[in-house]
């Protein structure tokens, strides 16, 4: 059994890693992020305070490190732990309700894993991993991962969504100062 789930792991690695996915998909991505991603998340978090647009003080050598960083942490290990390790790959047999369900399980992994994270590791973040408004913003970048991923079938749209948001919100929105101070 065991030997069962390592095979279907490196199964589900190998085809996320090398799957790259149609201009349909990126184009369907880019839209999913614009569209429901940032019409949502934007006004609500400038409505509750929980974003200010402010272009930040940081140096050009301190942007380009978080734009690397973020790329790793959180972008690349968050999406292959929490959509490709998580969820079924578009090439296993797997049904449309097991999907849903395992996308909702992925789902609330991935909105508790943010406070259980400060509370461990990160207690930088505790204000902001606890803040409401940033969990629904969590659970609002993981939904549409989640989609870009079991569309796709590829790791890197979800990656790329993921680390844009990211690196917006702490340039652009105050994320960097939330976390830091």
């Amino acid at each position: 059994m065991n030997s069962l789930v390592n095979l279907k792991i490196i199964h589900r690695l190998k085809k996320a890693i090398s799957t790259i996915p149609a201009s349909y998909f990126w184009m369907n991505s880019v839209v999913i992020l614009l569209g429901f991603y940032t019409l949502i998340s934007l006004p609500l978090g400038l409505y509750f305070g929980f974003l200010k647009f402010s272009l930040t003080q940081l140096t050009l050598e301190k942007i380009l490190k978080i734009l690397l960083i973020c790329l790793f942490t959180p972008a690349i290990t968050e999406e292959i732990f929490f959509r490709v390790l998580l969820l079924p790959h578009i090439t296993e047999d797997v049904s449309r309700t097991k999907n849903w369900l395992w996308g909702c399980i992925s789902l609330a992994i991935f909105i508790v894993y943010h406070p259980l994270n400060a509370l461990t590791a990160y207690p930088a973040g505790l204000p902001t991993f606890m803040n409401p408004v940033f969990l629904l913003q969590a659970a609002l970048l993981g939904i549409i991962c989640t989609i870009a991923y079991l569309q796709s079938g590829s790791l890197w749209p979800s990656v790329v969504m993921h680390w844009v948001i990211v690196v917006v919100w702490l340039v652009f929105f105050g994320g960097y100062e939330k976390l830091n101070t």
